[in-house]
């Protein structure tokens, strides 16, 4: 998926819905994050162009809430609980994801096996 500034992100999005696992105070998710419009994307590992600076899931816990949920390394998160992820700094992500009075995150993902397969399908 390429994204040209100006013009709509058409994507192939698939739902993920992680329930938070209480530790003490913490809420926990079980995944990493990175990228963000404040870095730089040319050192994202996921996509293959270089000027993303969407948010990308770099690391997911074994047996994690995110793991059990479906999500995986390399996914794109372009919404959390309705908001847009497509162009916010790091911190901004982080704390859209950790936010204590919600113990459910809904995510709107995409990741390459679902366009490759959707495009597949078309082809055929």
């Amino acid at each position: 998926m390429s994204y040209i500034p100006g013009q709509p992100v058409t994507a192939v999005v698939q739902r993920i819905e992680i329930y938070k696992l209480r530790q003490g105070d913490n809420l926990i998710l079980g995944f990493s994050i990175g990228g963000g419009i404040d870095q730089d994307p040319g050192q994202n590992p996921f996509s293959e162009d270089k000027t993303d600076k969407g948010i990308y899931v770099t690391r997911v816990t074994k047996g994690g809430p995110a793991d059990v949920a479906g999500l995986v390394v390399g996914d794109k998160i372009m919404q959390v609980n309705g908001w847009d992820m497509t162009m916010v700094t790091h911190d901004q992500a982080r704390k859209r994801l950790t936010k204590k009075n919600e113990d459910v995150v809904r995510l709107l993902v995409t990741r390459k096996s679902l366009e490759e397969a959707v495009r597949n399908s078309m082809m055929q």
